[in-house]
């Protein structure tokens, strides 16, 4: 059970270029100075440690487990929880990625993180940092928490879900700039009374790494009263709250668990000539349309597990499925085992997919050269230049991007399977 009541602060400071210690040093001066007494939850800026200096980012990195066993100590001492992003290397035999990720650091060590999923391309953030995916909520002594990192401030679907999962806070970690101060304000609100959830955010101040920051960090109440803020300086903020305040909030009239399912998800399957239409809705939006095609006939875990990270590389997920009729002439006249109508449903029942369109030739490359996807997504079984549709893509300025496929998963063998078994 959460205390009756707890504290939510920040430590807003003008973060110093690729100066840990110094950093550092200001975080563990700022605590001295409020001697908080816990339970209670303090935020810090973005990237706190170092800022956005990307010719040092590996660097960096590999001073983060320091740095995590350093709020450790603090978050021991002071009995509370301490959350700012850092940098995260991730190495594998084949890349090294870097994430953009807010650790929640208590008394026992790191208790949850967050991987910022909307990567700021004018910071360049896109160039140095890959985009994460949703992660669970933090078990805090005042209850589940969850978190942003800057500018995943302006997309309501991860505090929303956060907040479905059973969040009672939701912590910001962000250098937002002063030219959008006033959205900054706006967004926090937001968020707090559309989720009837406490809000606290820290931003940084100053200027650092070439941007000038707006600071005014803020704690906002589930019903959106602004119990703190800062203004443009280096400044911190405590306020005790009641964590059982979202219920009392929530009893009233109920937004934060409401999460019916309206979606039609046969709407999903659409003719050429409809979906085209639709598409170039989209692109004028900014969306980027990812396609990929193939028969789908028992539908796996490969399949969903391909689609999952097809979806992952735009804003749109086309998939081209193969009619009854191509798959016949190309597999034999056993095939396909499900046919199209069940295919198509099935496939638009999956939360990836946006979009199904079926196609009668033996390739897609009508489908492709007529919606021009923006990424052209097929199995790292193909090579580039063997992919349909890729010269034509990439000729329009577009990705062609290959994904690893699950081993040992396909509907050949599937199929052989039930066979043996009869």
């Amino acid at each position: 059970m959460p205390p009756k009541t707890a504290f939510l602060g920040y430590i807003q400071f003008n973060i110093k270029a690729g100066d840990i210690n110094a950093n550092l040093a200001t975080v563990k001066n700022q605590l001295a100075a409020l001697t908080p007494v816990g339970p209670g939850l303090l935020a810090l800026p973005e990237l706190w440690a170092g800022g956005f200096v990307y010719d040092e980012l590996r660097d960096q990195a590999d001073k983060t487990d320091k740095l995590l066993q350093e709020l450790t100590e603090l978050a021991r001492q002071y009995n509370i929880y301490l959350a700012g992003s850092l940098p995260e290397r991730i190495s594998t035999e084949k890349k090294e990625k870097f994430y953009n990720t807010l650790y929640f650091t208590g008394p026992d060590g790191v208790v949850g993180r967050y991987r910022k999923q909307q990567l700021f391309v004018p910071f360049n953030e896109d160039k140095y940092f890959t985009p994460g995916n949703m992660s669970g909520l933090v078990a805090t002594a005042l209850g589940p928490a969850g978190g942003l990192v800057c500018f995943d401030l302006r997309f309501p679907e991860p505090a929303r879900l956060q907040t479905a999962g059973g969040a009672r806070i939701l912590l910001i970690s962000a250098q937002w700039p002063l030219e959008r101060l006033a959205h900054w304000r706006i967004l926090l609100q937001a968020r707090a009374v559309e989720n009837q959830i406490f809000i606290v955010a820290c931003n940084g101040c100053g200027r650092s790494c070439g941007n000038t920051l707006a600071g005014h960090s803020m704690i906002v109440g589930p019903d959106g009263t602004v119990y703190s803020e800062a203004d443009t300086e280096e400044a911190f903020g405590l306020q005790q709250v009641e964590p059982d305040l979202c219920e009392q909030i929530r009893g009233r009239f109920n937004t934060a668990g409401i999460t019916p399912w309206r979606t039609a998800d046969s709407d999903k399957i659409m003719s050429l000539a409809g979906l085209t239409g639709i598409i170039d809705q989209y692109k004028d939006a900014g969306r980027r349309i990812v396609f990929t095609n193939g028969c789908f006939d028992i539908l796996h875990e490969g399949h969903v597990t391909y689609l999952e990270e097809a979806r992952r590389q735009g804003d749109c997920l086309v998939v081209g499925l193969n009619n009854d009729a191509s798959i016949r002439s190309i597999k034999g006249p056993e095939r396909p085992v499900n046919p199209e109508k069940s295919r198509a449903r099935v496939l638009a029942s999956l939360g990836c997919v946006d979009h199904v369109v079926l196609f009668g030739d033996d390739t897609p490359l009508g489908l492709i050269n007529t919606l021009m996807p923006d990424v052209l997504v097929k199995g790292a079984d193909w090579a580039v230049s063997e992919i349909v549709g890729a010269k034509e893509v990439m000729a329009a300025g577009g990705l062609v991007v290959t994904i690893d496929l699950v081993e040992k998963m396909s509907t050949t063998s599937v199929i052989k399977k039930i066979k043996t078994r009869r």
